[in-house]
């Protein structure tokens, strides 16, 4: 029970579709370890889909809907959960879109929208929970970025390279900035992972399902990919004590695969 007594407020916490994407594992992973947990998704029906299953494991949690686009969402958020649990010792940013797409294909509009939800929503979220963090005296901020925030893959995907690098270079900025009043940030950077989301928005980069995951399988050097659990863990890790001198660390969670010359 690393977590007990807390109280993590997670957003993108559904799914995108049946199976375990890497906001839901992580919610629920939280509640496991003692948290109390905020379930925040854009879709209300996802997010209650992980507060129930939380709730019928024993744990305590709410679901709420919110966009991470929209500062009067999170503002919302934030005020329901200090209303329930009277602080936020962990904020969880898991939202996140791929866009596929050579250079000159990509509208000006996509590029925008990438950003918006992939970059601004994280700064959205951090601008309104640092200061509670703050006031409470300390707490840890995890990011879910991408290996694409550091090397580049075979996808074409350029707003997404620059979102999750962006992404990456200001969770370092929030660990140095905010390292002495006891707020951690950290990054997790997942590589080829097999989620709901994954199968949907990589899908048509190849010829069918099968093809797809044999494909992704044989990238990484441990030979499969991996899965949502294997974020929730890694941020469970970086969330609790076990991890309490550990900020503005970005941790690759993909079988090695950022270790490769060319991937």
């Amino acid at each position: 029970m690393k977590l007990a007594g807390r109280t993590a407020l997670v957003f993108g916490a559904g799914s995108a579709g049946p199976g375990w994407g890497n906001g839901k594992a992580a919610a629920v992973l939280y509640a496991r370890e003692g948290a109390r947990v905020v379930a925040v998704d854009l879709n209300e029906a996802a997010a209650a889909e992980t507060q129930a299953i939380i709730a019928d494991e024993g744990g305590t949690a709410i679901a709420l809907a919110g966009n991470v686009t929209r500062a009067a969402d999170i503002d919302a958020v934030i005020a329901h959960t200090l209303a329930e649990f009277g602080r936020i010792d962990v904020l969880h940013n898991n939202v996140g879109i791929t866009d596929m797409g050579g250079l000159e294909e990509i509208t000006e509009e996509r590029w925008k929208r990438v950003m918006d939800i992939n970059l601004t929503g994280v700064f959205l979220t951090c601008k309104a929970v640092v200061p509670v963090m703050l006031r409470q005296g300390g707490g840890a901020i995890i990011n879910i970025s991408s290996i694409a925030g550091s090397v580049i893959n075979r996808y074409p995907y350029f707003s997404y390279y620059a979102s999750k690098a962006g992404l990456n270079h200001f969770t370092r900025a929030l660990a140095v900035q905010y390292g002495r009043q006891g707020i951690r940030a950290n990054v997790v950077m997942p590589g080829i992972m097999d989620t709901p989301l994954v199968r949907e928005q990589i899908a048509g980069q190849y010829d069918n399902p099968d093809a797809m995951m044999h494909a992704r399988d044989a990238m990484s050097p441990m030979g499969r990919q991996g899965t949502a659990w294997d974020v929730a863990r890694a941020s469970v890790f970086l969330a609790s004590d076990d991890a309490g001198y550990i900020t503005g660390v970005c941790l690759p969670v993909d079988g090695g695969l950022s270790c490769l010359s060319k991937i």
